[in-house]
């Protein structure tokens, strides 16, 4: 089925996304799949979320890469900043079959880059060219690519987070957890647990028609989470988004932390530990720089879109710059000691770490914060 091209640019600032049959076919996902098997030859480490249409295009895009001779790594059911991870350690590239946050009639494709970054601009331009005009070469019988299964090679994510953190902070600490029904469900209660917490969970199992909420975190959902929290005398909540690279924060008190308020509490508890530079877009609000230059650190802006953070920070570390974190007011954060993209899983062990270094509340650290009005809409273009 010839693929026609689009007026728009196909690729996002996350991939490829659309509604399942018609924005986004198996059809279209195995010419990507070629495409980016032709400009990345070599080993290409593949995983998905819980959608239900996941298998299917996890499939597709399989076939497209073994098509034209690049072996290829299952790695199953897993966080987008898992898959992540797994690439940096010696992949060619990697494809996430995920849409996030997005509804489950949902699905998408994201291309991980070698560092474990996202696709960007230029890369992306040269991979649609190739979708576009069919721009590569299927190999014949004797020289397609080889499949193998890497599961464990989750299991390596997990203690690379467990193992950024001295003993076990979360002793004594209750935490509830809500993967909304995602690839959280397998990490987070995990790394959380053998960082000595005692973990509550809430959709937990893993369920690609999201029954217990949608893939967004929103304040709206988690009034579950928060009952959860109040009522097992939590020290905090946290849920994930549809894959896992975001995390959000209920506190104590049941109450929703604002993701830009999160961000300034971690960037502040960073900052007071090592002075340095805190990359995020312009997006992100005032607070976070009132708070990082009260602990004699600086904020460099970007544009909006975590893969201009995660460049930025790469690019600024390369010239000798003390970058210490980054991320965006939504959740995602970055911490480049660990990986450079967005991890819901390290940013909820941080939240861990920050408690029990400081002793307090998560309430009551949410109130030292200079206080700041941020108003967020959405303007629809042609």
């Amino acid at each position: 089925m010839p693929v026609k091209k689009m007026q728009k640019r196909l690729f996002g600032t996350n991939g490829v996304r659309g509604v399942v049959g018609k924005d986004l076919t198996p059809e279209l996902v195995m010419v990507i799949g070629q495409s980016l098997g032709s400009m990345r030859k070599g080993r290409i480490a593949v995983g998905r979320d819980t959608r239900t249409s996941g298998e299917m295009f996890v499939r597709a895009l399989k076939a497209g890469l073994l098509s034209v001779g690049c072996d290829v790594v299952d790695c199953g059911i897993l966080p987008t900043p898992a898959l992540q991870y797994i690439v940096k350690g010696g992949f060619a590239a990697g494809a996430m079959i995920t849409a996030s946050h997005n509804p489950p009639e949902y699905n998408g494709v994201k291309i991980i880059e070698p560092d474990g970054t996202e696709m960007g601009d230029e890369e992306t331009v040269i991979l649609e060219d190739k979708i576009f005009s069919r721009a590569f070469s299927v190999e014949p019988w004797n020289r397609t690519g080889k499949e193998t299964q890497g599961p464990e090679l989750l299991s390596h994510y997990i203690t690379a987070i467990t193992g950024s953190f001295s003993g076990k902070p979360g002793n004594g600490m209750t935490v509830v957890v809500d993967p909304g029904s995602g690839p959280a469900c397998l990490t987070t209660p995990r790394i959380l647990t053998d960082l000595g917490c005692r973990v509550l969970t809430i959709n937990a199992i893993m369920d690609g028609t999201f029954p217990g909420r949608l893939p967004e975190p929103s304040m709206e959902d988690l009034k579950n989470c928060a009952a959860l929290v109040t009522g097992s005398g939590a020290a905090f909540g946290v849920a994930h988004d549809g894959d896992a690279d975001r995390a959000v924060f209920i506190d104590e008190n049941g109450q929703f932390v604002e993701e830009n308020l999160q961000f300034a509490l971690i960037a502040r508890h960073i900052c007071r530990q090592k002075q340095g530079i805190v990359v995020t877009p312009v997006s992100t609000g005032q607070v976070a720089e009132d708070v990082v230059n009260e602990a004699r650190s600086s904020v460099e802006y970007t544009p909006v879109g975590s893969i201009y953070v995660a460049r930025t920070m790469r690019s600024l570390i390369e010239q000798g710059k003390p970058v210490i974190f980054g991320g965006e007011g939504n959740g995602g954060l970055i911490f480049p000691e660990h990986q450079f993209c967005r991890d819901g899983g390290m940013t909820a062990a941080m939240m861990v770490s920050l408690l029990a270094s400081t002793g307090k509340k998560l309430s009551e650290l949410v109130d030292e914060l200079p206080r700041r009005t941020i108003i967020k809409e959405k303007i629809v273009t042609q």
